[in-house]
């Protein structure tokens, strides 16, 4: 974690914008290290379950492409699937 993490508000992280940052501080992810700690996949999990019609696979998507410091569209189809299977088990 870079320096900073701990209090770097989640929404200067490339690809999190205001709206984003605004649902995340819904379900208690505030910083950088808050989502790093919790993960794309659980960050997800809290915004579906608060908002189940809002939330998209495109916040899964955007979240791990944030921690990835990529562009989601970047995302490739294996890490896709590994995240949606991750998803689907629970973990």
């Amino acid at each position: 974690m870079g320096a900073g993490a701990e209090t770097r508000p989640v929404g200067t992280l490339a690809g999190i914008g205001p709206k984003t940052a605004a649902w995340l501080a819904e379900v208690d992810i505030r910083t950088e290290a808050d989502l790093r700690r919790i993960g794309a996949v659980d960050a997800y999990r809290r915004l579906k379950h608060r908002d189940p019609k809002r939330t998209s696979l495109n916040a899964l998507w955007g979240l791990h492409a944030a921690l990835a410091g990529i562009p989601w569209t970047a995302i490739d189809g294996a890490t896709k699937a590994a995240l949606l299977a991750a998803i689907k088990s629970g973990d």
